[in-house]
């Protein structure tokens, strides 16, 4: 009779961020579901300052709901010709009062913002921190960083966000352009999963 795997919960409602996740930790012994696959709980209002401090409170939240094992993760895109905006604002970087907004319109702010920047100057990186929070325990956090170039126009029709304009310079194409295959080796969130396997695997049985 196999051992049932323990849950991990993942603090997200972004279905796409989600299913990476699944595919990043499927070699790891649990079953990871969304949050919203266990009941309707409040939407948590991210105003925090930092990636850190936003993951903190999704999964210190998460886990004060569920109490279970729960990742949460902030991240986003910082663009040296922005002084490293959008940064925490990257969701909601087109966004207007009382409106949402969509990648779409999130891309072409980016695009417009450095339509004058030249090819040499179009640096930036993906950063992921996730936070692993545990039912009567500590707050354990991992990050990682991805570098790239924006590009000049959106190119590749998988992934989510910036994917579409994010391009990895040692292989050419966008994270849109890659497929989750390889996205998910190298990405940022990515590495910041692999900072945490480790205290996952010695999470699944306690």
């Amino acid at each position: 009779m196999s051992q049932r795997k323990r849950l991990l919960v993942v603090a997200s409602r972004n279905r796409k961020k989600v299913e990476e996740i699944q595919q990043i930790l499927s070699g790891l012994p649990f079953q990871v579901v969304s949050i919203t696959e266990l009941g309707d709980f409040p939407e948590v209002v991210e105003d925090g300052e930092t990636f850190a401090e936003n993951a903190r409170k999704k999964a210190e939240q998460a886990v004060a709901w569920v109490q279970e094992l729960v990742v949460a993760d902030d991240s986003g895109l910082e663009v040296d010709a922005l002084n490293g905006a959008p940064g925490v604002h990257s969701a909601r970087f087109a966004a207007e009062p009382g409106k949402p907004t969509t990648d779409a319109a999130n891309n072409a702010k980016l695009l417009a913002l450095m339509a004058d920047v030249p090819p040499e100057k179009r640096g930036a990186q993906f950063r992921c921190v996730i936070a692993l929070a545990v039912p009567g325990g500590p707050v354990h956090f991992a990050e990682g960083i991805c570098r790239g170039t924006i590009g000049l126009s959106p190119r590749g029709t998988e992934g989510f966000g910036y994917d579409p304009l994010f391009i990895v310079p040692e292989l050419g194409q966008t994270f849109a352009e890659l497929g989750p295959e390889i996205k998910n080796q190298i990405s940022h969130r990515a590495r910041a999963l692999a900072g945490l396997e480790r205290l996952l695997q010695q999470y699944q049985n306690a």
